[in-house]
């Protein structure tokens, strides 16, 4: 049984740790935490030890502390750093190269430049096989995640048909349990995101992608509006709509008004942070008129991420290919039945 610390308790850490306790191939010997808050006494009565930087510990002096953060990583074989953005190049410097160890980053970090933790940024759809051997992968963010999942498959269908891709992220401000962060009443628009960029890297660097990005007053996950140009008539929209029929991690919903609708139904069924772990498809708003089709999905935030850590996770550790990492994840996540029961709840009427 390989053991795994998770460094960091936040949005991505609590959801990664609340699935990984499923996993019998893993035990979970920790969760590191920075800040001295509510989140300490959470993760220890949900039977977790937490660990803190060592320099950090008269902090924590009130908490029933397991030990610290450096000590931990002595008995250990692979961590998921879900640390505050920025924190996990520290980290692979200060911590995971000197031991020697496997990490897997989130979306915070950055594979260009000098503080780059990796020279690969995962996504399970497109890249794989390429994680098998790797010490040190980059997980891409929630947005970059749910355009791997929506873009792969139509490159694969359509190929050289297809002349240019036009995506406009509308990112939720927070997430749902992040209620120290207010919501601005704004319309942000982002200079040079990230996004298109790290797309790129594993969609082609020449790739006909452009992105622009803005941020909306909601906790009610991501919306991406997708438009697709083709070099002769576009598809009908169900020709789209049946790429995705057996896709992993992507629900073709009719009826939902919005993501509020969807978030709501997770939160009815009893799915975990109210997360779908999933794209969707919002098919009664898909267009096709000449030589574009216009497509909206709506992107899970950070619980989209989550199940591609557990198989990138797999991939470094034992070394699976993706039909065996894909199977056990799938047997933990429960994505088909979650799916199913989004694509039933939001079908199209008769």
């Amino acid at each position: 049984m390989k053991k795994i610390f998770v460094n960091g308790y936040g949005s991505i850490g609590s959801r990664v740790t609340a699935f990984l306790k499923d996993d019998p191939e893993i035990s979970i010997i920790g969760v590191g935490k920075y800040s001295p808050d509510e989140k300490v006494n959470l993760a220890i009565s949900r039977g977790l030890k937490v660990y803190v930087p060592e320099k950090k510990l008269r902090e924590f002096e009130g908490f029933e502390i397991s030990g610290t953060i450096e000590s931990v990583l002595d008995d250990c074989d692979l961590i998921i750093d879900a640390s505050p953005g920025g924190h996990g190049f520290m980290n692979k410097k200060n911590l995971y190269e000197p031991k020697n160890l496997m990490a897997i980053y989130q979306g915070g970090e950055t594979i260009v430049g000098d503080k780059a933790v990796s020279d690969l940024l995962f996504n399970s759809r497109a890249n794989y096989d390429l994680s098998a051997g790797k010490k040190h992968v980059m997980q891409g963010s929630c947005n970059v995640t749910g355009m791997g999942r929506i873009l792969e498959p139509l490159r694969e269908k359509f190929g050289s048909k297809i002349i240019r891709f036009d995506v406009t992220l509308v990112r939720r401000w927070a997430d749902i349990e992040q209620t120290e962060k207010k919501l601005t009443d704004t319309i942000e628009m982002t200079e040079s995101p990230h996004h298109g960029d790290d797309v790129k890297t594993y969609f082609g660097e020449d790739a006909p992608l452009f992105v622009r990005a803005i941020k909306v007053p909601t906790r009610q996950m991501h919306l991406h509006i997708m438009d697709i140009r083709f070099k002769e008539i576009a598809p009908r929209p169900s020709d789209i709509h049946n790429i995705f029929v057996n896709e992993f991690g992507v629900a073709t919903l009719w009826t939902a008004k919005g993501t509020k609708d969807v978030r709501d139904y997770a939160n009815e069924m009893g799915f975990n942070f109210t997360d779908t772990n999933m794209i969707h498809i919002h098919a009664n708003m898909t267009v096709s008129i000449g030589d574009t089709v216009q497509i909206m999905y709506s992107d899970d935030q950070t619980g989209i991420v989550i199940p591609e850590n557990h198989m990138l996770m797999q991939s470094m550790l034992f070394g699976k290919s993706y039909e065996e990492s894909f199977s056990h994840t799938e047997s933990i996540f429960h994505m088909k039945e979650k799916k199913l029961k989004l694509e039933q709840r939001f079908a199209k009427k008769s």
